[in-house]
This record gives C-alpha cells, structure tokens and sequence, in this order.
C-alpha cells in the first residue's frame, strides 16, 4: 500500500487557500535568496512595461509577456533544483553538477526565447 504524505488531505477553498499562501512563500523566498530571480523580475518589470507601451498587436503584446514571464517560472524551477540538490548534500558530485547545470540550461533557453520573439515581433 502506498504510504501518504503527511502535507497533503487538506480539499476544497482551504487547499486552495494554503495553495495561495505556499506559492506566495516561494516568490517571497525567491526574491530574497535568489539574486538571478531580483535581477530577472528587474528586467521583467522593464520588458513588461515595455511591451504595454509599444504600438504592437495584442497578440503580439500578450507573446512578448509571455516570453518574459516564463523566464520567471523557470527560474523558480531552476531555484527549487538548486535548494533540492544543495539539501541533499553541499558536496560536488557529477548529478548534482548535472542537475544544476541542466536547470542553467533551462533558464538560458528561456532567456534566448525573449530574445527571438521580442525580435520577431519588432524587426519583423
């Protein structure tokens, strides 16, 4: 049989609710502990306000957010990789290296995404 999570059971508005107030936890924490994710939302909050500025589609306006924001999301994912391997153990190992390294990859990707579709949309 298999065994259950002492953190899940709770259904219903309260597992929305907790839900809510764990993912704000994190955004907090990665704000605080993370300097990639400050220096990501700085650019996220420039990119943003310029996407709603400049005479694009809304189409295009809503691929330009999207971009940036998924840049967001997967540093989160990459950050909570990193907070995973670093719990198992501080010592360098070649998964670990591995790990951190594929999140970094992920990240990077998601950066060269913004790059293709802001330059699609603006140089045509």
């Amino acid at each position: 049989m298999e065994e259950k999570s002492p953190f899940k059971g709770k259904t219903g508005l309260r597992r929305i609710v907790n839900a809510t107030g764990y993912s704000f936890s994190g955004l907090r924490d990665a704000f605080t502990h993370e300097d990639a994710f400050r220096q990501e939302c700085l650019l996220a909050l420039v990119l943003v306000a310029a996407a709603l500025l400049l005479p694009v589609s809304g189409l295009e306006r809503a691929l330009m957010v999207a971009s940036v924001v998924l840049v967001l999301i997967v540093e989160l994912l990459n950050s909570a990789i990193e907070a995973a391997v670093d719990r198992v153990s501080l010592d360098r190992h070649a998964l670990a290296k591995r790990a951190k390294d594929i999140g970094s990859a992920a990240v990077f990707l998601s950066l060269v995404n913004v790059a293709a579709v802001w330059g699609f949309i603006l140089f045509g």
